[in-house]
């Protein structure tokens, strides 16, 4: 059996930033997504984000949760909503139902192909920090829409449940 494992590519070309999903986008890759975010969020002469899900056979919800996170940090910094690329009708339903309409705009087809796609390295993280990520990528999945917090909020409670008790509450 192939493993399709998860990769993470990104291109960045006069003002357009392009996130590339391929294979299967699991919360082992979300460490990496978060630092894509707080990167894109910094990036000067951002003008378009695209992300390319074209390859992905699937994407768990954690991930889903920091593309979603993805589009936050850039919503203020760029003129159009950012756009995803999905061909593959179980994952475009998946978005749909998720409330990803709402921020950006999906297309089956990019206007451009970009050139050069580099692998961002995945970032480890450790089980605490992943326990964090997934918190906060099922927080902001909440916030997009009433199914996804009706569907979400037992895990996050759960995972909150899990909080280390040293840890300073906000």
């Amino acid at each position: 059996m192939i493993t399709n494992e998860g990769r993470v590519q990104a291109a960045f070309d006069s003002g357009v930033f392009v996130l590339k999903l391929c294979g299967d986008v699991r919360l082992t890759l979300c460490a990496t997504l978060d630092t894509q975010a707080q990167q894109l969020a910094r990036t000067p002469g951002l003008q378009s984000l695209i992300i390319d899900l074209r390859e992905a056979t699937n994407v768990d919800s954690t991930a889903l949760g920091f593309l979603a996170k993805v589009a936050m940090a850039v919503k203020d910094r760029i003129l159009y909503k950012p756009t995803i690329v999905v061909n593959n009708p179980d994952v475009q339903r998946m978005l749909e139902v998720m409330g990803f309409a709402q921020y950006f705009a999906m297309v089956e087809a990019p206007l451009t192909e970009t050139s050069e796609l580099s692998d961002l390295p995945e970032i480890p993280a450790d089980m605490e920090e992943m326990r964090k990520r997934i918190l906060e990528a099922h927080r902001i999945l909440m916030r997009m829409s009433e199914h996804n917090r009706e569907e979400f909020q037992p895990l996050v409670e759960m995972l909150e449940g899990q909080e280390t008790s040293h840890t300073d509450k906000h």
